[in-house]
């Protein structure tokens, strides 16, 4: 299973990346974590392949649904099936429409949305999704493909539906928002700490950070220093635009 980081920053674009989206690339399937800008690079790694295509999405703030505007680039005959929670329906279908951009009917392929509540999901694989801890209602979710766990849990603070989505993962993607041993309970978000505390009680395998804050690591050298200093404690992979991992 490919696993491919698009955009691996939070909020905003800068130099050190785009906003938050991720490409599983299984067998049988692309599985899509998020629609932050780094969504544009889809067609560099999807390419003449008849491969369903699924998107699922984590809330709505901007910064994870923002490329959700440039769709239209693409020409995916399978078309996309976008999973998100309750609410999402009206929300995209407001703000992927006119006179903001091209509205999903208009795109030159089929896009099925679908709602998601919490408990699992048999889709042709199997999805779990619980609530995380955010400023806005948001999920995390639980993929069991090719054999493998590949959980993803970001903008939250740690919680019980963390650790039980990451239980034994074969890889836990998980956010990166804040320095070391910052906290923020208004806005809550993860530390290094936090991240490795998880994949550590929950017996994950790897952990790879992601959705680094463009306004707190301004530079990829910050990152590296995260990696640097935190790898003795766990399998921790540091994230970048374009990196490719392979579980």
């Amino acid at each position: 299973m490919r696993v491919v980081f698009l955009g691996t920053n939070g909020w905003y674009d800068t130099k050190t990346g785009n906003t938050i989206c991720t490409l599983i690339e299984s067998n049988d399937y692309f599985i899509i974590l998020d629609a932050g800008n780094g969504i544009y690079k889809l067609d560099k790694y999807i390419k003449n392949s008849n491969k369903p295509i699924y998107l699922f999405l984590s809330h709505f703030h901007i910064d994870h649904i923002e490329g959700l505007h440039t769709l239209n680039k693409f020409n995916f005959k399978q078309g996309i099936q976008i999973y998100g929670q309750k609410g999402m329906k009206k929300i995209l279908k407001t703000l992927i429409n006119e006179p903001y951009t091209v509205p999903f009917e208009g795109l030159p392929f089929n896009v099925t949305l679908h709602e998601v509540t919490d408990k699992y999901h048999e889709l042709p694989f199997l999805v779990k999704s619980k609530p995380l801890i955010h400023s806005s209602s948001c999920l995390g979710y639980r993929f069991e493909v090719d054999g493998k766990i590949l959980t993803y849990c970001t903008d939250t603070g740690i919680c019980d539906n963390a650790f039980e989505l990451a239980e034994n993962a074969d890889l836990l993607i998980t956010e990166c928002s804040l320095k070391e041993s910052s906290n923020n309970s208004e806005w809550p978000h993860l530390n290094p700490e936090d991240a490795v505390e998880i994949a550590m009680i929950s017996g994950a395998k790897k952990l790879a950070l992601t959705h680094f804050d463009a306004n707190i690591y301004r530079s990829i050298d910050e990152r590296v220093r995260i990696q640097n200093k935190m790898n003795y404690k766990f399998n921790l992979i540091v994230t970048q635009d374009n990196m490719q991992i392979t579980i």
